[in-house]
C-alpha cells in the first residue's frame, strides 16, 4: 500500500484552496488517472465503467488520497455510498471535480466546515444554444451586457458556480436541483480570481442551514474556470 502512496501524482495546489475557508486543502491532477493506484478498497465501485470514466474515477480517488495523507490519513480509500456520492472519512468533508484535463478536490475538518462544492469547467465549453436552460433572466441579461468577446468565459462562471453550489448542498440534504433553481450574481468581472453569491430561485432544504445568498469564488486559470462554494459551521 505505501508504494502506491508515493507513487500518487496528484498535487498540492495552494490557488484552489484559496477559494475556501482556511484550513481547506486542494490537490489536482492534470493527467488521466490510473485505475491500478486505486486501493483494493475502492477497486470495487468501478463496475463496467468504460476506459475514461475509470480514469476520471480514478483520478479523483488519487486527488482526494493526497489531501487526505495531509490529514494524517494516509491510505485511507474513498468509496461510494448509495447515492454514487463519495463517502467521505468521518471527521472531514469533501468535493471532487473533473472536466476534460483536469481533475481536483478539496478536503476540510467537518468541525469548522459543514459542506464544500468545487467544480471546474474548460472556459467556453457552455454553448449559447443552451443557454436559456441554464440562466434565469437577470443572468441571461448580464451576459448580453458584456462584449461578445466575453460571454463565452462569462456564461461558463455561472454554469460552474452553480455546479459547486449543488456540490455543496446535496450532500446536506439530498436535494436535486435544476439550473434555474438558483440564481448567480458575478463581482470582480475581469479579474482572474473574484467572488459570486448564489441565491435560491425557489424554497430549498438547503435554506435551513445556510443563509442564502451564499458567497463563493472562483478562479480562471489556463483555459479552465474553477469554481468553490463553502458552508461553514456556526
Amino acid at each position: 500500500m505505501s508504494s502506491r502512496i508515493d507513487e500518487n501524482p496528484a498535487v498540492l495546489s495552494p490557488s484552489l484552496a484559496g477559494l475556501f475557508p482556511p484550513g481547506t486543502l486542494a490537490a489536482e491532477l492534470r493527467t488521466p488517472g490510473d485505475p491500478a493506484l486505486l486501493l483494493p478498497e475502492e477497486v470495487p465501485f468501478l463496475g463496467r465503467a468504460v476506459p475514461a470514466r475509470a480514469q476520471e474515477f480514478a483520478a479523483g480517488r488519487l486527488c482526494a488520497r493526497r489531501l487526505f495523507a495531509q490529514f494524517g490519513m494516509a491510505g485511507c480509500p474513498l468509496k461510494v455510498g448509495a447515492d454514487r456520492q463519495p463517502v467521505w472519512p468521518r471527521s472531514l468533508i469533501g468535493s471532487i471535480t473533473h472536466t476534460s484535463g483536469f481533475c481536483a478536490a478539496v478536503v476540510a475538518q467537518n468541525s469548522g466546515v459543514a459542506a464544500l462544492g468545487i467544480d471546474c469547467e474548460v472556459i467556453e465549453r457552455v454553448k449559447e444554444g443552451i443557454w436559456p436552460h441554464i440562466f434565469m433572466a437577470v443572468e441571461a441579461l448580464w451576459l448580453a451586457s458584456l462584449p461578445q468577446s466575453q460571454q463565452g468565459a462569462a456564461a461558463t462562471l455561472i454554469f460552474s458556480a452553480k455546479e459547486a453550489f449543488y456540490k455543496c448542498q446535496y450532500p446536506l440534504v439530498g436535494e436535486r436541483l435544476g439550473f434555474h433553481d438558483a440564481r448567480v450574481e458575478v463581482f470582480d468581472w475581469g479579474s482572474a480570481r473574484g467572488t459570486f453569491k448564489i441565491e435560491a430561485s425557489r424554497k430549498i432544504a438547503f435554506a435551513a442551514h445556510a443563509e442564502l445568498p451564499l458567497p463563493g469564488h472562483y478562479l480562471f486559470h489556463d483555459n479552465f474556470i474553477t469554481t468553490g462554494i463553502a458552508l461553514k459551521r456556526g
